[in-house]
């Protein structure tokens, strides 16, 4: 999950497809950790839980899916200082939870509360640090604030993120930015504020990139 999700350590990723394969087995309350849930510090239960969650959103479990990020919230609100942390955790914050929260809102039809998820998440990052990551999320929120009909804005928030994206190449920033051209692709003739000039930056992004 990098610091949102795009660097995943590999321990992550086999879980994530556990937990997914459970759900699709109707477990409810998949035992993919072995009891690595109950052992591990706050940070990685949360960590952990909002994989759940986006698995169970995934599966159209929406009020399992709520009660999960629930409890991932809470599970990062008890991380201290003192905890003694797997170095792959160490990413895992509020931006990050704020991320992938808002990918399980998403996937499960909240769009408002993924829009609002989005926002924190890019206000909470440290951007030096996590670039691609804080390209990404603005991508991801411009797509929704499509998705909802703002079109404009969601063309001002992804001028933002491709502004993020240069310097960076990554295969989730071509996606994006291919989604990008397609989003906005039928409305390039009409006359709507930012969709041609953002047409044209994705395009030149995509072409730089040699893709």
């Amino acid at each position: 999950m990098g610091e949102a999700g795009h660097d995943d350590p590999v321990r992550t990723t086999v879980v994530a497809g556990s937990y997914a394969a459970a759900i699709e087995f109707g477990q409810r309350q998949p035992s993919v950790a072995d009891g690595r849930y109950q052992a591990a510090c706050p940070r990685e239960r949360a960590l952990l839980k909002v994989v759940h969650a986006k698995a169970l959103s995934a599966a159209g479990q929406r009020r399992e899916s709520a009660r999960a990020l629930l409890i991932a919230e809470e599970d990062l609100a008890a991380a201290t200082n003192a905890d003694d942390e797997p170095s792959r955790v160490f990413f895992f914050a509020e931006a990050s939870l704020a991320h992938e929260t808002a990918c399980a809102l998403r996937d499960s039809g909240d769009l408002t509360g993924a829009a609002e998820q989005f926002r924190l998440s890019a206000a909470k990052r440290t951007v030096k640090a996590f670039k691609r990551t804080h390209a990404v999320t603005l991508g991801y929120l411009g797509t929704v604030q499509a998705r909802r009909g703002e079109l404009e804005q969601a063309c001002a928030t992804w001028t933002v993120a491709l502004g993020a994206m240069e310097g960076v190449r990554s295969g989730r920033t071509r996606d994006i930015t291919r989604d990008i051209r397609g989003i906005v692709a039928p409305y390039v003739g009409q006359q709507i504020a930012g969709v041609r000039e953002i047409d044209e930056r994705a395009a030149d992004y995509l072409a730089a990139d040699g893709k």
